[in-house]
């Protein structure tokens, strides 16, 4: 078994998970299409169909249409920020690319709730397979559950965070993550509200869908992912981890780099195709981030962030009754001013990937999930930049 992170880092990370989740959310802004319906994309596809072999090929910003200065301001407010790691990619080349604190483009790092999105994507490709369909209750692959209130769970509820499953902070931070099993931890927590009633971002709820994976494939997700999703793109230097049981994080402990990342998420641009092989079923990319899965938060496809108007929560709050939560919100778009059909795996302490269709654009930063004392902050509105501000032309080229 590979090594994982100790609870007590992920205990000491966990202090920031409430900010992360803010800051996830927090943008406002009234710009933008209605949700509900597909966004508008752009040239998704690069007609010279180029894509990284053992190694990414490399190209000027300016051959690429991005201003190289701009470019190198937004890896100023990076480094600043304590990241490690910033790389952009455009038309299948990389642009540009940093790494700082001592790392290499090899070297693996924890991107915590960015790993949701890969859970998205196998769910997909197991749903492509036959062996699972997301319209399922999530019974049929957690017996446990079988005639309790969470039999009206489904597998696209636990996808869209908004299954009703027990939600508090001390319980998703610090007993879930901590848990020898997770999966039997988080599969015996309460029902809190029927699905599809309350939106939330919820650790435990995510974690269960390693479960519906293995039940339905027959085998552990991240043997599924290394063999069916890894090796197809070339992510040499990226895995998934376990639990004490040996069960995969299905909602975060991908350890992964930069470059690999960047190589998921041209996958994601280019509808699933790699190099002429459908790796990823391509309406899977359209339903995991074309429009929002549920009518709660207009933020949310398929365990991706989109930047589609609508409302959005902005935090979770335990109320006075266990397992009750309210939730603030507020209506607008999560980057202002970016593309609506741009869109994002996260992860705590700002781990990301943004994927803009329009452009053809791929950003990947990755930094601590405790930023440096005293840094400043940086988030998916400074990779935005790259497409509002460094962009030359319109993305045809």
């Amino acid at each position: 078994m590979r090594s994982r992170r100790s609870s007590r880092v992920l205990a000491r990370a966990a202090v920031l998970a409430a900010a992360a989740l803010l800051g996830a959310c927090s943008s406002s802004g009234s710009d933008g299409p209605k949700a509900g319906g597909p966004a508008p994309k752009g040239p998704a596809v690069d007609p010279a169909g180029v894509y990284p072999g053992t190694t990414w090929a490399t190209a000027s910003a300016k051959s690429l249409g991005l201003d190289p200065a701009k470019l190198d301001e937004i890896a100023a407010e990076a480094k600043s920020a304590g990241s490690t790691c910033l790389l952009v990619e455009r038309h299948g080349k990389v642009a540009a690319s940093w790494n700082w604190a001592g790392t290499t483009p090899t070297t693996e790092r924890e991107v915590f709730s960015a790993t949701k999105s890969f859970t998205s994507v196998l769910t997909g490709m197991a749903q492509a397979k036959g062996d699972l369909k997301i319209s399922d209750k999530a019974s049929t692959y957690i017996p446990e559950w079988k005639g309790t209130p969470a039999d009206a769970v489904t597998v696209q509820n636990l996808l869209s965070n908004d299954s009703g499953r027990h939600w508090d902070f001390q319980t998703d931070y610090f007993g879930m993550t901590g848990a020898h099993d997770r999966d039997a931890f988080a599969g015996a927590l309460a029902q809190d509200a029927p699905p599809g009633k309350v939106w939330v971002y919820n650790n435990s709820a995510i974690q269960m869908l390693s479960e519906v994976l293995r039940r339905a494939t027959g085998e552990e997700a991240k043997d599924f992912a290394g063999r069916e999703l890894f090796a197809p793109i070339g992510m040499d230097h990226s895995h998934m981890t376990t639990d004490g049981a040996g069960n995969t994080a299905t909602f975060m402990g991908l350890q992964t780099t930069c470059e690999d990342l960047a190589r998921f998420g041209l996958l994601m641009l280019r509808d699933g195709s790699w190099n002429g092989e459908q790796v990823v079923p391509a309406d899977w990319v359209e339903q995991a981030t074309g429009r929002p899965s549920q009518k709660l938060n207009a933020s949310y496809g398929y365990l991706f962030w989109l930047n589609r108007k609508g409302r959005i929560p902005v935090e979770n709050n335990q109320a006075t009754k266990p397992g009750a939560v309210t939730q603030k919100s507020r209506v607008g778009r999560k980057v202002p001013g970016a593309p609506a059909s741009m869109f994002w795996a996260l992860g705590l302490g700002n781990q990301i990937v943004q994927m803009d269709p329009g452009s053809d654009t791929v950003v990947v930063r990755i930094g601590p999930g405790q930023p440096p004392e005293g840094s400043t902050g940086f988030n998916e509105r400074n990779t935005a930049r790259v497409v509002t501000d460094a962009l030359t032309d319109d993305g045809s080229n």
